[in-house]
């Protein structure tokens, strides 16, 4: 009989303690990502699978559940799991009640209670359903760059820009849930039109979607001027985005640099008023745009002074975030560990 690699094994192990670990699930536009996640939130097995996030509601949780369903074949042991499942999505959405409102990039859901269904559907009592951003950063404070911090504010830099807000390891939903949409904080009233309806949002300036568009904005005025953007890019401005931007930075190209550095401006601005508002323990970004920005943050740190009233700005550490693309499911499962928002079937 062959010996069981050391990974399953200790897998096993885990299993033998249900109550140490939960699901972590991940809602996107075009995928539905599931794993199993300790107590020291540690990912030890995950699967992925299509979302079609334009479809009928029931299209939409048969792709929750079969997620699930192809997770637990993983470990058959594991059926135990299904009474911890933390679901992050898309917002808007009600933490309170479990219920998906109305999310612009995932409309097969319209006031849908998912927590409900899921619940229903693995005959559990509870069912725990949050923001996607806000997740993430649940679980960066409970087992991430935010451990140790009593107050986090936690930022995902993509596509898009959200955000975590953290007092004490708890998110802070508002009155309402809606609290902390602070991808949408306002830096320049005469700037580009956000997809939200208004003008000049710190998304619609310093996304992985705006930093593409400023690009080919720069590349577009200044036809004379080489630059590795464009070679990568196959010789089609319109091809241009922000993981090409990052490429030719990485591959020394002064123009992509200047956009990079005119980026981090914005997000010093931006997070100047955070530290204001807030005075937050530490700073954390992640997403994929993040990363591409790492070779900058001492750049933040050295302009922030001049962005917050706060003299003692400097001493809130920022630092990059611990989970990268499986941020979901990891904040899916922290949804599980403490008291917070959540719906009963």
């Amino acid at each position: 009989m062959p010996r069981i690699p050391w990974v399953k094994q200790l897998f096993m192990a885990m299993v033998k303690n249900q109550e140490t670990w939960a699901i972590g699930v991940d809602v996107g536009g075009t995928k539905v990502a599931a794993g199993f996640v300790d107590a020291h939130g540690e990912i030890h097995q995950h699967t992925r699978v299509p979302m079609n996030s334009h479809g009928t509601a029931e299209e939409g949780l048969a792709a929750v559940t079969h997620a699930i369903d192809e997770l637990l074949k993983l470990a058959p042991e594991a059926n135990n799991a299904t009474k911890r499942i933390g679901i992050c999505a898309p917002g808007p959405l009600d933490p309170h009640t479990g219920v998906v409102l109305n999310p612009p990039n995932v409309t097969c859901w319209r006031n849908y209670p998912l927590a409900a269904e899921i619940a229903r559907h693995y005959g559990v009592g509870t069912v725990k359903l949050e923001n996607d951003a806000k997740s993430a950063g649940l679980a960066e404070a409970l087992w991430g760059a935010g451990r140790g911090f009593r107050n986090v504010f936690y930022t995902c830099i993509g596509t898009g820009i959200g955000a975590g807000i953290l007092f004490d390891g708890r998110i802070y939903h508002g009155r309402t849930g809606a609290a902390d949409e602070a991808g949408h904080m306002v830096i320049d009233y005469h700037g580009p039109l956000c997809g939200c309806g208004k003008k000049g949002c710190i998304e619609a300036l310093a996304s992985g979607t705006a930093i593409g568009k400023r690009a080919r904005a720069r590349l577009t005025e200044q036809p004379a001027r080489k630059s590795a953007m464009l070679d990568l890019a196959g010789g089609n401005i319109d091809a241009v985005t922000s993981e090409i931007v990052g490429r030719a930075y990485a591959a020394g190209d002064s123009l992509a640099k200047e956009i990079l550095l005119e980026t981090v401006h914005l997000l010093t601005i931006w997070l100047g008023n955070i530290v204001d508002l807030l005075e937050p323990d530490v700073i954390i970004i992640g997403g994929g745009v993040a990363v591409m920005l790492n070779p900058f943050f001492e750049n933040i740190r050295e302009q922030l002074p001049a962005w917050s009233l706060n003299k003692r700005c400097l001493e809130i550490p920022i630092v990059p975030a611990r989970y990268g693309a499986e941020a979901g499911i990891a904040g899916g499962a922290a949804l599980c560990t403490v008291p917070a928002a959540s719906s009963s079937a």
